[in-house]
């Protein structure tokens, strides 16, 4: 019976034991932290008493040790991989006014290749600077970095230019007679159209939309841009809302608006590549349309005086959207004429048949926006015929990655 009564003890220790190991002392707050949160970052209270949380600064339980190998100190060939480093020099010493010009020969090889092959097997390695491309893959995909390598470095160094036109009308009933001037080309990208066009049958299409009284131009840019490069175009504008209400911070009672913004217009980023024999345009659109259609008004109950809620409002956005991501390839005495569809409208201000400028934001419109992209040749040439000059609101700069 002692024994028994001993054993029953010593078990009701052991499990005493094993719980105060798994229970934090007394006073000791549980917190976690989110998996790209650094391990001095500041940690957030996870307290009961806590209201708010920051997904940003909280600390999660510790992890596994995993286990790390130091290798055998030579990279796996198992699939016949070869070192290479490619002499880019040539071509990022003319870039000018861009910070890292290699990136781009990344991003070109990146489009060709597809992203996958360099992180699955067989192992890949890619790296630069502003003199090497260091690359290690297998013979077949050092073949399509070298072609991709040689558009750059063997390619033209001088600046380019290309122009870009963004219009829009009411009614996709252009169509009707400009179909028949039109060569369709495929588009992955839903609801949008995509044609060749010669440069005078483009030049005729827009002198017809021109004469429409619902047609409407938001930007007529020309590009001076280095071959490879990204150039941005864009034209926004803040609309600004209430989104909640907050205590007075300075001592006052009662509540003052939290406001809040949404940039809406459009933005549109586009990354050239010249073939060596400067027929052919590889390009890169990227673009997006954002259009606040209302604010939907919604009322809230605030604290009051004597216990008594007093009503306010608060704004909710509604948002109409689009995008764009594409890549073409095109003869450059061709001139690429999208169709965005039916969409939001590009642009921030419309004239009224008075001449007026009149808002766009806020209503309900649709039109059918158009893009006209055509490579115009080498800039010593188009400044000749004065054609780099940036017509327009819209904002032009450059941006490294697309």
């Amino acid at each position: 019976m002692v024994r028994q009564i001993t054993s029953t003890i010593l078990i009701g220790v052991w499990l005493a034991q094993i719980a105060a190991a798994q229970v934090p002392a007394t006073g000791t707050k549980t917190n976690w932290r989110a998996a790209d949160t650094p391990s001095h970052a500041k940690v957030t209270d996870l307290s009961p008493g806590t209201s708010t949380l920051d997904a940003n600064r909280v600390r999660a339980a510790a992890s596994t040790t995993v286990s790390v190998a130091r290798g055998k100190g030579v990279l796996p060939n198992g699939a016949g991989q070869v070192w290479r480093q490619y002499d880019i020099s040539t071509y990022t010493a003319k870039v000018k006014g861009t910070e890292h010009p290699e990136q781009a020969i990344i991003d070109w090889i990146l489009r060709e290749t597809g992203t996958d092959v360099w992180f699955t097997e067989p192992l890949g390695l890619l790296s630069a600077n502003k003199r090497t491309l260091s690359v290690y893959h297998t013979p077949e995909m050092q073949r399509i970095v070298a072609d991709v390598v040689d558009r750059f470095v063997s390619g033209t160094h001088e600046p380019q230019v290309i122009g870009l036109r963004i219009v829009s009308v009411s009614s996709p009933n252009w169509r009707t007679t400009a179909l028949q001037r039109l060569r369709p080309i495929t588009v992955q990208t839903p609801g949008i159209d995509a044609w060749l066009i010669a440069k005078e049958d483009a030049a005729l299409l827009l002198a017809d939309l021109q004469k429409r009284a619902d047609y409407q131009e938001y930007s007529a840019s020309s590009l001076v841009f280095f071959n490879g490069q990204t150039q941005t175009v864009s034209q926004l504008r803040p609309r600004t809302y209430i989104h909640a209400y907050r205590a007075r911070s300075s001592g006052w009672a009662g509540f003052e608006p939290e406001v809040r913004q949404v940039q809406e217009g459009f933005t549109l980023r586009i990354s050239s590549l010249l073939s060596q024999d400067e027929r052919t345009l590889d390009a890169v659109l990227k673009c997006s349309i954002d259009d606040v259609e209302k604010l939907v008004t919604v009322p809230v109950d605030l604290p009051g005086f004597n216990g008594q809620a007093q009503r306010a409002q608060i704004q909710v956005p509604q948002l109409v959207s689009w995008r764009l991501h594409e890549r073409f390839r095109w003869p450059v005495e061709r001139v690429l004429l999208l169709s965005c569809g039916v969409v939001a409208s590009p642009g921030p201000e419309r004239p009224n048949p008075f001449g007026i400028l009149t808002p766009v934001f806020g209503n309900t419109s649709r039109t059918d926006a158009l893009l006209f992209v055509e490579y115009r040749g080498r800039a010593s040439q188009a400044l000749v015929t004065g054609q780099t000059t940036t017509l327009g609101n819209a904002a032009v700069g450059n941006s490294a990655r697309y």
